[in-house]
């Protein structure tokens, strides 16, 4: 039995995007090269946008909990006293927040400059996680001088520091005048590539070479982010908003149309890269064109 709709029509708005507020730094500290100290503060430089969604029971609607039971003695635990433990075999060994924050590694406050490499020398499957450098002192002198060297040396930053108990490795580099950190992952995190399939290289004619380039180049644009959105997400939220209005009496079909079958014919590649081309062609002749701008006319002297 579904859970009462006086329950469902009690969730938060959804979220629409726009102002957040005052960002927060979450790390202070230096940021050194040589013998200079740029006093910064750490920032997240990314924010997650996905719908939060919790699990409930599926009778009353009433929220899943968790809890924290203890093995041994089989009480829930709070928080407070849950520490940390590495097991190596039969022995135990428990690491306490205190034993953490002793680590040399974890006390230093500093991100020391490592090496400065070519913008183009760093795998862009090691980045992982972006933050934002701002200045922490009265006095921005140092910070943009480091911003300006990276410009015009066509230069990455290689850093290494500390943060939420883990030593880290990172690039800096500049974004719109701020400096921005990418944390990286070592070198023995990215797996390897092995494929079997990959041994045998099958023989590419010149002519599919030849009309591969020729897709490539109907689809050529430049990058703008802002017109891609997260259709999933945005679906989401038109099923919530549906739900919301209808309950459960939804008609998916009128909310969201009928779904396309899949399938169709098998076509070989050469085929399927021509009807490829000549598809994105169509689709160029039927866009409407921009009219010519005027031209200008010369002033009499």
């Amino acid at each position: 039995m579904p859970f009462p709709r006086a329950l469902a029509t009690t969730f938060p708005k959804l979220p629409t995007g726009g102002e957040n507020g005052q960002m927060r730094s979450i790390w202070k500290g230096s940021l050194s090269f040589g013998l200079v100290n740029v006093p910064v503060k750490l920032y997240s430089a990314t924010e997650d946008h996905d719908v939060s969604l919790h699990q409930v029971h599926d009778e009353d609607g009433g929220r899943i909990r968790y809890q924290r039971k203890c093995e041994v003695c089989g009480k829930v635990v709070d928080y407070e006293h849950i520490a940390k433990a590495y097991v190596d075999g039969e022995e135990t060994v428990i690491l306490t927040d205190d034993d953490i924050a002793a680590l040399p590694v974890e006390r230093s406050k500093d991100i020391d400059v490592v090496e400065f490499v070519p913008n183009d020398q760093i795998d862009p499957i090691m980045f992982e996680k972006a933050y934002y450098l701002a200045p922490d002192s009265k006095s921005n002198k140092a910070y943009v001088l480091l911003r300006r060297t990276l410009e015009d040396s066509d230069r990455t930053a290689i850093v290494q520091f500390a943060l939420r108990q883990k030593t880290r490795l990172a690039a800096l580099r500049v974004r719109d005048d701020v400096l921005v950190l990418q944390t990286l992952l070592w070198e023995d995190e990215v797996r390897e590539a092995r494929f079997p399939e990959l041994d045998e290289t099958p023989r590419i004619s010149a002519d599919e070479l030849k009309m591969g380039r020729q897709l490539v180049e109907s689809f050529a644009s430049d990058f703008t982010p802002e017109k891609f959105t997260d259709e999933y997400q945005e679906q989401l939220k038109t099923l919530i908003e549906a739900k919301l209005e209808q309950g459960d009496a939804l008609d998916t079909e009128a909310t969201f149309g009928r779904e396309t079958e899949g399938g169709g014919e098998v076509l070989d590649l050469m085929e399927a890269l021509r009807r490829s081309v000549e598809s994105k062609r169509s689709d160029a002749d039927e866009a409407p064109k921009k009219k010519p701008a005027a031209a200008k006319k010369k002033k009499a002297g």
